[in-house]
């Protein structure tokens, strides 16, 4: 054996030593478990419940009797069956009430759905819970099993699925299901012990036997009595439903100034000339009389007539530029009569069915009381004056526009809460807010929350003009009703669109249109002096494409279209900034469609199809000049058919292909009566030709009758 050398010699390793358990260093500590949850065994899965707006953050919004239809999506692992319930409840309401409940029903494809309709306004919660169903998942089971032995076996498991559901029943239940056990138990078990010999009984026993616990009575009494201990719930506070009065979604708007409603030219009109005023907008067939500011009017840098910087001896100001030495927000212009009066107004109007809007429009007159006591709620420009509105090329020098970012804002919003309380305390439950998209978002989602708390039958219209994102912004944070743009829209393709959105669209669920053809600041080109068919047209789509709508008047019953000049939207010799004379009023004038709006109102108040927007549907037409559209009812029974011939001008004729089954017309043919006119045509299912003539009737409003 080779003898290592001095030069074989090489540095060896330390052989590592055996460490004392004392000297083991400890491992490097593993991986926190994920907490478990709190309901382990659980294992229903709720995926999604709709609808909901923005994650629950908004309400969805219905009125009282109206149906809020809830869909989920609700499924197990493995094959065992789930249930699933729809649940709501008032907000506030004491907890052991607990939850109002409806059974959900399977759409397929583990869709699932109900419906509630909430009887009373204020603000609700609906939920839904689920859970795996033993009782279901054990029958659907026994319904597949055919050897003798296993029915056997599954008969007595079922027995003990349904002792357990007697123990949790109540009075009779409790007694029939336990009966249903020992009598599904005992059969079982003595089945189980028949000899050979006694095959072909035993055969024709578990038949029965099977039958029996696949009844549907013993199914629909263990299904009142579920084993919910494993439940699971999308939401334990549920998501927020506000429930509004029926106004909410239906109503009829009718704009006008009271200082114009005097009789005789010449004369500032009162309160008194409204009230003498309001069987004609009765006759109408309107429900909600809305007044511009009737409050006190500014004189420092009042604007003269058609919007004139420098006012003249007489001139009466804007009734938006809000605030004098005669008061706020809070008082009424002595012209138009005293405190007593408005609310004589008020209870006058009540009693032909009408309710009275009031403008709310925050911002001030230079010499409005609040200027002088709270200068700190107005912005400064740099030479310290305060500084008024504008929107430019726009100016509104008569303005003041409070400043939402004031060190005093808590103070502000109080005080501006306080004018809604005061008008409410007058009789007003409807307020049309002037440019609510200018004030601060927190605000009216803190002021409109705080009121209808006290007051759940208060009605809030948004006058937002803006961007759509805004204004659907406004009517999540609690807007009733919002202004559209149903005035620029004008062709088929633009109405299809838009009011598809409207009716179908994210939406729906939150945002009630208020369509109106014109505004005492908006005259349309499309009515500048125009003819007669066009006011007509443009009310029909207005009446019947929106369940709530109006108009400003008399200057559109009396078909006033003349701009203050060519291309503007501003009325020549607006009432905005001084009074006008509009005569006696009736349905009758000659140069007025009054009778007209008088009988499209009546139209809307006897067919509850027109009463909501939800099930709008638009029809086929050959000529882009005809617009086709249909509502029904809930149950499908009353629907009514509109065709519009949106040229102002000419006659235009062509076919519109409608769908008879969903008009609820069976067997193909019906008797298509046009309410406006009395007339009546013999249509079909598929294509009926159409011709309107504009200087005669721009439109039909046809009710569906039965079989042709």
């Amino acid at each position: 054996m080779p003898t290592e050398t001095q030069a074989d010699k090489k540095p060896r390793r330390a052989r590592a030593k055996t460490p004392t358990a004392a000297a083991v260093v400890p491992a490097a500590p593993a991986v926190p478990l994920p907490a478990m949850p709190q309901q382990g065994q659980a294992r229903a899965v709720i995926d999604a419940v709709l609808p909901q707006v923005d994650a629950g953050r908004f309400a969805v919004k219905r009125v009282v009797g109206e149906a809020l239809a809830v869909t989920a999506h609700v499924f197990t692992d493995g094959h065992d069956k789930v249930r699933a319930r729809l649940c709501w409840r008032k907000e506030g309401a004491d907890a052991a009430q607990g939850w109002q409940e409806t059974e959900m029903q399977p759409e397929g494809n583990d869709v699932w759905s109900a419906s509630c309709a909430p009887d009373a306004q204020g603000r609700w919660r609906y939920t839904v819970c689920a859970w795996v169903d033993h009782f279901q998942s054990w029958r659907a089971e026994l319904l597949r099993r055919v050897d003798l032995a296993d029915i056997l076996i599954a008969a007595r498991v079922g027995a003990e699925l349904v002792r357990q559901a007697s123990e949790r029943a109540q009075g009779e239940d409790r007694t029939r299901l336990a009966s249903l056990a020992d009598n599904l138990r005992n059969r079982a078990e003595q089945a189980g012990r028949a000899t050979i010999a006694e095959i072909d009984s035993v055969s024709l026993e578990v038949a029965s036997i099977k039958a029996a616990a696949l009844s549907d009575d013993l199914a629909l009494l263990a299904d009142r009595w579920p084993d919910r201990s494993h439940a699971v719930w999308w939401s334990a506070e549920g998501l927020p439903l506000v429930v509004d009065r029926e106004r909410a979604a239906f109503s009829s708007w009718y704009e006008m100034f009271p200082r114009s409603a005097a009789l005789e030219e010449g004369r500032h009109g009162t309160f008194k000339d409204v009230q003498a005023r309001l069987p004609y907008v009765a006759e109408m067939g309107f429900d909600v009389l809305y007044l511009p500011p009737i409050h006190p009017i500014g004189r420092a840098r009042r604007k003269g007539r058609n919007n004139t910087l420098v006012a003249q001896d007489g001139d009466v100001g804007s009734p938006w530029a809000i605030g004098a030495d005669e008061g706020g927000h809070k008082d009424v212009l002595p012209a138009l009569g005293t405190p007593q009066d408005f609310r004589d107004l008020v209870r006058a109007a009540n009693a032909l069915g009408i309710e009275l809007a009031l403008d709310i429009a925050f911002q001030c007159a230079p010499d409005h009381p609040y200027v002088k006591a709270h200068p700190d709620w107005f912005r400064k420009r740099p030479d310290g004056s305060v500084q008024y509105a504008e929107n430019p090329p726009k100016k509104y020098q008569d303005i003041y526009p409070f400043d939402f970012e004031t060190e005093d804002w808590r103070a502000m919003w109080l005080e501006l809460k306080s004018v809604f309380d005061h008008w409410i305390g007058e009789g007003v439950r409807i307020f049309r807010v002037d440019n609510p998209h200018t004030k601060a978002f927190a605000f009216w989602e803190w002021v409109i929350t705080a009121i209808k708390a006290e007051h759940p039958d208060v009605l809030f219209l948004a006058e937002a003009f803006t961007r759509p994102k805004v204004m659907h912004r406004l009517a999540k944070l609690g807007f009733s009703q919002s202004y559209t743009y149903f005035t620029w829209r004008n062709n088929r393709h633009e109405l299809m669109e838009y009011f598809e959105e409207l009716a179908h669209g994210p939406g729906a669920d939150y945002y009630r249109p208020n369509a109106w053809p014109n505004t005492p600041d908006i005259l349309n080109e499309h009515l500048h002096d125009g003819p007669r068919s066009i006011f007509m047209s443009r009310l029909v789509l207005a009446a019947t494409l929106s369940a709530s709508y109006g108009i400003y008047g008399p200057p559109y019953e009396l078909l006033q279209g003349e701009p203050r000049e060519p291309g503007s939207e501003e009325y020549r010799d607006s009432e905005k900034y001084q009074v006008r004379h509009w005569g006696e009023l009736t349905l009758e004038r000659e140069d007025s469609i009054a009778g007209f709006i008088a009988t499209v109102n009546r139209i809307r108040k006897e067919h509850v199809a027109l009463q909501s927007n939800s099930s709008l549907r638009f029809f086929d037409t050959s000529n882009p000049y005809l617009i086709a559209y249909a509502k029904r009812d809930a149950q499908g029974r009353n629907a009514v058919l509109t065709v519009v011939n949106i040229d102002a001008t000419f006659t235009q004729s062509g076919w519109v292909h409608l769908d008879a089954a969903w008009l609820g017309a069976e067997g193909g043919g019906f008797v298509a009566e046009d309410l406006l006119t009395g007339q009546s045509f013999d249509w079909q299912d598929g294509g009926n030709f159409v011709m309107l003539v504009p200087s005669q009737m721009p439109a039909h409003v046809i009710k569906i009758r039965g079989n042709a």
